[in-house]
């Protein structure tokens, strides 16, 4: 079903703005190569444009819709409709498992997500008003890591924006992201220092076991070894009650999942070294889950590594995961915030598509 949408501003509040143009939204459904999963998106463009790059967003960890609903913000449809607007296209769709697409989430990988981006273009190719130089892939958080994986199988992909997107090692993002939401918390100090050194622990053995079937005994055994030390230390702290508890049930559960296997030992360094594909890398500076500093320096300083010195990279001040201006900047508070995605992020994608992919 198409719409024709006449757009004086912005459905997602970017009031800023005003000049007139149209676009038209369409609901699509296509095939993954094998047949097996039934992809269910919306494809948005211009109109009025005979050649125009167009988009793919990718999701990050978790189902999520073809509107990146989270928190409570329509995160790829504010996307969307802002390139829509400033002659870009779109094409958005649902995770498996999830409104029109088909598949079981829970038992797929970042390869395969990788694989879900590539059925996309193939999609996009067969479409006889898509110019195929100039499809590009736009993933945030772990979506980082799935098209840096597409395009490191395909030279079909011709560009990649990474938001918040992950560059470091799983492992090395499961250390990171712990400590920095660990750290973030109201948690005693001696409380902290417990939890980073449990996380660590259960990183280690895990990527140790990764392709183990011992992994979820290992886990356990790792988990009791710490658990005696732990209940020792907790004594000469002369504290009348302990609250800290680590999940491990739960947690080894997770860990013996095949996305999990799979995750912690992805590694970045190898994968975007072979990018040779315009890249454009955009954090936020209170991000806790995708750390700034360290993934914005691996997006380029990977890519340099392979010879690709077609990399830029930002930090923009402010912005939490989402890239919503936050003020205590976790997790618990997006929900709470009531502006949308950053103007300023989606100016900077504008602009950098303009410059890198017309």
């Amino acid at each position: 079903m198409k719409k024709l949408i006449f757009l004086l501003t912005l459905l997602c509040g970017f009031n800023s703005f005003a000049q007139q143009t149209q676009m038209v939204s369409d609901s699509v459904t296509f095939k993954s190569a094998d047949g097996r999963i039934t992809f269910g998106g919306t494809f948005s463009k211009p109109l009025g444009l005979k050649s125009f790059p167009t988009v793919i967003i990718i999701s990050g960890t978790g189902k999520q819709d073809r509107d990146g609903t989270m928190a409570g913000h329509k995160i790829f449809l504010e996307i969307a409709s802002y390139l829509n607007a400033h002659g870009v296209a779109v094409l958005r769709t649902d995770d498996r498992g999830l409104g029109k697409t088909t598949g079981v989430y829970e038992t797929a990988t970042t390869e395969d997500f990788a694989n879900d981006a590539l059925d996309a273009i193939t999609y996009l190719n067969g479409r006889k008003d898509i110019d195929r130089k100039k499809i590009g892939l736009l993933g945030h958080s772990e979506g980082g890591a799935v098209i840096a994986l597409a395009a490191e199988k395909s030279k079909a992909v011709r560009f990649l924006i990474s938001l918040a997107g992950l560059a470091m090692s799983g492992f090395d993002a499961q250390i990171k992201q712990n400590e920095d939401l660990v750290n973030h918390s109201a948690l005693p100090d001696y409380d902290k220092r417990r939890s980073n050194e449990i996380n660590r622990i259960m990183f280690e053995t895990a990527l140790k076991f990764a392709d183990s079937d011992s992994m979820e005994v290992k886990l356990n055994d790792a988990y009791k070894a710490w658990k005696i030390k732990d209940d020792a230390y907790f004594k000469t702290l002369n504290i009348k009650f302990d609250h800290f508890r680590f999940p491990i049930y739960s947690y080894s559960k997770n860990a013996t999942s095949p996305w999990y296997r799979y995750f912690i030992k992805y590694n970045a360094e190898q994968t975007i070294s072979k990018i040779k594909v315009p890249i454009l890398a955009l954090n936020g500076d209170k991000d806790l889950m995708v750390a700034a500093d360290e993934n914005l320096l691996n997006w380029k300083k990977f890519a340099l590594a392979g010879g690709n010195r077609k990399v830029m990279t930002i930090k923009l001040p402010g912005l939490n995961h989402l890239f919503l201006a936050c003020t205590t900047c976790d997790n618990a508070e997006s929900v709470k915030i009531k502006t949308g995605f950053s103007e300023t992020a989606l100016t900077v994608i504008k602009d950098w598509i303009a410059k890198n992919v017309r």
